[in-house]
């Protein structure tokens, strides 16, 4: 743990969180991570954390919440790729969710080979490099990753050294976490004619949710400082727009008789 890492604190509303997020604004903010159904587009849960909290961080939790209040039985989520994670992508197997997860683009240092040019071989738990060195196991890490380190000798003599590896001594060290398998599993699901379908609706549903709350609800802003204020107000918003949809299927239903 780094004792040292600055952590911004608001003078205003300390309960906030400073959030700096790709193409966000960057600033002290609350995060809504509410879950939708895929029927109706109802809202089935509303979970408020500081903005410095990782979407993906109450995910499974806030998932079995539902599943035990309400007795759901989830048979599959679509969710974006802040949530392409490998806990999460290892709970949904364990729970027997089918998961569709978006993409995450990475953005590897330029002029290097990508991790994926490195072939993970199952068999023998090694990684090979592209021009052939094997890459063995060496230890894991408190975060759960493996990693398979090269020999700096031979690394030192490859023609391709300058694409691999900027490290001094010479040796590349490639990692992979314990369930990166369940991960690479809920990658293909994305990939998969049903995994398409029903990543379509996530625009349909939860991405139309959010707008609604934002364009119509005034929730672009907190009305009250504090975690307790803004969760109150995500949830009495949640409550209005749960009241609109159901009364518009209900009148639905009455019309086609």
């Amino acid at each position: 743990m780094n004792e040292d890492k600055e952590v911004k604190v608001s003078t205003t509303d300390p309960d906030s969180g400073y959030m700096v997020r790709e193409g966000k604004p960057e600033g002290f903010f609350y995060l809504d991570h509410r879950t939708v159904d895929a029927k109706y587009n109802l809202i089935t849960d509303v979970f408020v954390t500081p903005g410095n909290v990782h979407d993906s961080v109450p995910y499974l939790d806030r998932l079995d919440r539902q599943a035990e209040r309400f007795g759901f039985k989830v048979e599959a989520v679509a969710l974006d790729s802040g949530y392409l994670t490998a806990p999460i992508c290892n709970g949904l197997e364990k729970r027997k969710i089918f998961g569709v997860i978006a993409h995450r683009r990475f953005h590897p240092t330029q002029g290097l080979y990508h991790k994926h040019e490195f072939k993970y071989d199952a068999e023998r738990n090694l990684y090979v490099c592209p021009q052939g060195q094997e890459l063995p196991y060496k230890t894991t890490d408190r975060e759960g990753y493996r990693h398979y380190a090269s020999d700096p000798k031979q690394c030192a003599a490859c023609p391709m050294l300058d694409k691999c590896t900027r490290s001094r001594n010479h040796r590349k060290v490639v990692t992979r976490h314990v369930w990166e398998g369940s991960k690479e599993r809920v990658r293909l699901n994305r990939l998969s004619k049903s995994g398409k379908k029903l990543y379509r609706k996530r625009k349909e549903t939860i991405e139309r949710s959010f707008a609604d709350a934002k364009q119509l609800h005034g929730f672009r802003y907190c009305r009250l400082r504090g975690l307790r204020n803004a969760t109150e107000q995500a949830l009495m918003t949640a409550t209005v727009q749960n009241m609109k949809k159901i009364a518009l299927h209900l009148e639905r239903k009455v019309i086609q008789g």
